[in-house]
């Protein structure tokens, strides 16, 4: 896999020139091939990148400034339009190559499938991992409409991967009865509604262990997140996940990588949604890269 420092499109905010010095590498995933409702998460990326341009360097919550931190943005990883397996497979690939080369992981999407083949990944490498998934939607349905590739899987798969025990979601207010009830019998933890107030109870039992980190943006109320493929209402608010990835920062979980998907820019031509995820992205950088 080739990183092109030549990349030539904008990227985000105080991004560093180079790959090889570089302790995080910030990515996108254009891919929004197998959504069920509005499609456009494919321009979520490049919308965050001209978004962050917009944020103070600084954050008054982290107390720390972008420069603190060494990421590079490597642009999107270009992906075959129309062919999700394919798609999934370059990810994956992709993927492998930051983690051999010691890299933390930051994707944006691009649609909620695009995790699972991070999730492949990470599994390669670590024996043991919990997820957060911080979400509106369960995600734990095992084919959609006949397709087993769809954007309302990815956590049903990462259960059968590392083990349903494993996995953490938080905010689910939307999905099929069939879901909630695997949720509760398959061991796995949903707490839903909320974000903040839950995670502040689990994440010292998760102290100590290897986690990765996946924020679908419709966890936010529409009110605050207008830009998304499927909206729901009834979500947290932009200040109650800043406090989430606060809380993350701030507990003794060890983030192994991260990814925020599903800001579909042309739904929300006021733009709130691209201008929220480059501030929660901003936070992610300088709150999870390095952690100790």
């Amino acid at each position: 896999m080739r990183f092109d420092e030549a990349y030539s499109g904008n990227v985000f905010i105080l991004s560093k020139p180079h790959f090889e010095t570089a302790d995080a590498v910030l990515y996108g995933m254009p891919m929004d091939w197998t959504v069920s409702f509005r499609p456009g998460s494919r321009f979520g990326p490049a919308r965050i990148r001209e978004a962050s341009l917009g944020l103070e360097e600084y954050s008054p919550y982290a107390d720390k400034h972008l420069e603190e931190v060494n990421y590079f943005d490597a642009g999107d990883i270009p992906l075959p339009f129309g062919n999700p397996q394919r798609s999934l497979d370059l990810i994956e690939e992709y993927i492998t190559t930051l983690l051999d080369a010691g890299k933390f992981p930051l994707g944006m999407g691009g649609e909620h499938l695009v995790s699972w083949p991070i999730f492949k990944a990470l599994n390669k490498k670590y024996d043991d991992f919990a997820i957060i998934h911080i979400d509106a939607h369960a995600d734990l349905r095992e084919q959609y409409e006949g397709e087993p590739l769809s954007h309302s899987t990815p956590i049903r798969k990462a259960c059968g991967l590392i083990g349903a025990e494993n996995v953490y979601s938080f905010g689910i207010r939307s999905g099929m009865r069939e879901e909630f009830q695997f949720a509760k019998e398959s061991g796995m933890h949903m707490y839903k509604f909320d974000v903040a107030e839950p995670l502040r109870k689990v994440l010292p039992t998760l102290a100590g262990r290897n986690v990765y980190v996946t924020i679908d943006i419709d966890v936010l109320d529409p009110a605050h997140a207008p830009g998304t493929g499927t909206a729901e209402a009834g979500g947290i608010t932009s200040k109650e996940l800043l406090e989430a990835i606060q809380l993350i920062s701030e507990s003794d979980v060890k983030v192994i990588g991260a990814d925020l998907v599903e800001v579909a820019p042309i739904y929300d031509p006021s733009e709130q949604t691209p201008i929220a995820a480059s501030k929660f992205l901003r936070e992610i950088l300088l709150g999870w890269v390095n952690k100790k």
